[in-house]
């Protein structure tokens, strides 16, 4: 079954969990696709994982789009969010309609994200407004990690708290479809999550979101050292790709690789001709 706006807000009112992850490509996005995942974001974290930047505020509206068309060649069933990068929608309503326009006609994704609460509801309402289905994201927003002064966990005093609550019902107002927590107590979800209609999308934020998001790459064990705290990694992929390529690089100097099964075949007669 295809996956939209609505049966997000349908798995919310049924307590049927929501699952997200994240993908920048076509193979990843065709395998998380067949798994089952509901929801696949094609996140700006794509600069740090995908492109190597520090942070994600390098992020262009072209890096995005290439990336969002390669997973929506993949995504048949999953819904597809793509992100709108650093400065293309805090400049002015005007820019974030036509730059979310861009990415569903030319990503064609079939939803936006973008972080903040009520600073950018205008934003929120106008996209909307013009058919576009939008995300929202509160709590640590990474484009804002200099404002920020690091990645930290948010809503920890009473102050914060209330004004991640207020935000959440501003964004819901604003007609934001589901909104991302991101690195917020979990406790503090649990209240946001219940004082919303909109589906919550936990990262870093505990079980009692109505859903859950993770970048592919954390969850697969493909970076080394440090690890966020609100990952499990299911897998070590990375370990497993490692060692994949060392073995090969071993068999191609003892020249076991490639064997015979590898190689095609001629007949000796025409070999014979050539000399």
């Amino acid at each position: 079954m295809k996956n939209t706006v609505s049966t997000f807000k349908m798995q919310k009112e049924n307590k049927d969990k929501i699952t997200m992850l994240t993908a920048y490509d076509y193979s990843t996005a065709k395998l998380i696709d067949e798994a089952g995942v509901n929801g696949i974001l094609v996140g700006d974290s794509l600069g740090m994982v995908m492109l190597g930047y520090e942070d994600t505020l390098s992020v262009t509206m072209e890096d995005m789009i290439h990336h969002i068309k390669a997973v929506t060649r993949g995504a048949k069933n999953a819904l597809v969010v793509g992100d709108m990068p650093f400065m293309s929608y805090q400049t002015s309503v005007y820019d974030a309609v036509k730059n979310a326009g861009r990415l569903v006609q030319e990503g064609h994704c079939q939803a936006v994200k973008l972080e903040g609460g009520e600073s950018v509801c205008p934003q929120i309402k106008a996209i909307v407004e013009a058919s576009i289905p939008v995300m929202a994201h509160i709590g640590l927003t990474p484009q804002s990690v200099n404002a920020f002064g690091g990645f930290k966990v948010q809503g920890k005093s009473e102050d914060a708290a209330k004004r991640i609550l207020q935000e959440a019902k501003a964004v819901e107002k604003a007609g934001a479809f589901a909104v991302v927590l991101e690195c917020i107590p979990d406790k503090l979800a649990k209240i946001v999550t219940e004082e919303i209609n909109i589906p919550t999308i936990g990262i870093g934020a505990g079980s009692d979101c109505d859903g859950q998001i993770l970048v592919y790459q954390d969850m697969l064990g493909m970076f080394g050292g440090f690890k966020p705290k609100f990952v499990k990694r299911f897998a070590n992929v990375g370990e497993e790709m490692t060692k994949a390529f060392k073995g090969y690089i071993e068999e191609t100097k003892a020249k076991t690789f490639p064997a015979k099964e590898h190689c095609f075949k001629i007949d000796d007669s025409v070999i014979e001709k050539l000399y």
